[in-house]
């Protein structure tokens, strides 16, 4: 079962914003590295949402032959189950261990549409389901009641993305009705990680320029939760700032820039790009919290 540090892929371009696999390739390496539990694509933080078809295949091929046998989740989904159900079957095809999915967002659907959208996936699709809940994202919120009848009349769905704030109540309400039969992951890039660990999460999925810092995490949780809380404590500024609405792709991709790791720091409209200041309260913060991936460039 998937479980621990599965850090969210950011997606490189070069100065034209033409996919970059130079850079992914050495991005991979430095997480193999660092140890991870398991790898997400096209998801938010990687900038699924601005990839075209041809460019995600050729970003998962080339994931793929790095990785070996390392579960790989790929973000999936669309506006109905139909296009849903391509979507995922593609991933599947292609080699993905999870495929998450969003609830469809276009035309908002309450409780019983939600619950159709998921039944009709999971009688069509044969690859592990993980349902992201990220109402932020999506303008969707997926009831408690929802997410536990969906969980048990359909076994395909073995994980549920918690991000709907505040997600420690939702996961001691998911926990206490469906116990350990589902894996629950914490997101919002691991800003609550020290409280999910404590309401029963099996693992997170946060950016990925800091996989040594939610290793260290994970680790001390099992000896030591003082440790664990102080680990996290120390680096919940640094958390919180790669979370902003808007900037917080081009976040995560700066750092990577400065670590010499992708080339450039390139985000698709509709993200932005870091202005100065900004970029100027990011290298202060970055150098009073050590990070792996810029010591290693220093």
């Amino acid at each position: 079962m998937l479980k621990g540090n599965v850090p969210i892929l950011a997606t490189a371009f070069d100065e034209r914003g033409q996919l970059d696999l130079t850079s992914i390739e050495r991005l991979v390496r430095f997480l193999l590295q660092q140890g991870i539990d398991g790898l997400a694509l096209f998801g938010n933080a990687s900038e699924g949402y601005a990839l075209t078809q041809e460019e995600k295949q050729a970003l998962f091929y080339c994931v793929k032959k790095q990785v070996g046998d390392l579960p790989l989740v790929a973000a999936a989904g669309g506006a109905s189950s139909a296009v849903a159900i391509d979507d995922i079957n593609r991933v599947h095809r292609w080699g993905a261990t999870v495929a998450m999915v969003n609830p469809p967002s276009v035309v908002k659907p309450g409780p019983e549409e939600i619950y159709h959208y998921w039944r009709d996936i999971c009688q069509a699709c044969s690859i592990d389901i993980m349902i992201q809940d990220a109402p932020l994202m999506t303008g969707v919120t997926i009831p408690v009641p929802t997410l536990v009848r969906l969980c048990q009349d359909f076994p395909a769905i073995r994980y549920i993305k918690v991000e709907q704030p505040p997600s420690t109540l939702k996961i001691t309400a998911l926990k206490q009705a469906l116990g350990d039969s589902v894996g629950l992951f914490g997101g919002l890039n691991a800003g609550f990680l020290f409280e999910e660990l404590c309401r029963g999460v099996t693992g997170t999925m946060p950016a990925c320029e800091f996989p040594e810092v939610i290793n260290a995490i994970l680790s001390a949780w099992q000896e030591d939760r003082q440790q664990a809380q102080g680990l996290f404590y120390r680096y919940l500024p640094f958390l919180r700032y790669g979370v902003q609405p808007g900037i917080g792709v081009a976040i995560h991709k700066t750092v990577l820039h400065w670590a010499g790791i992708f080339t450039t720091d390139y985000v698709r409209e509709p993200a932005k790009s870091l202005d100065e200041i900004t970029r100027h309260e990011l290298r202060e913060l970055t150098q009073f919290l050590p990070l792996t991936v810029l010591k290693e460039r220093s």
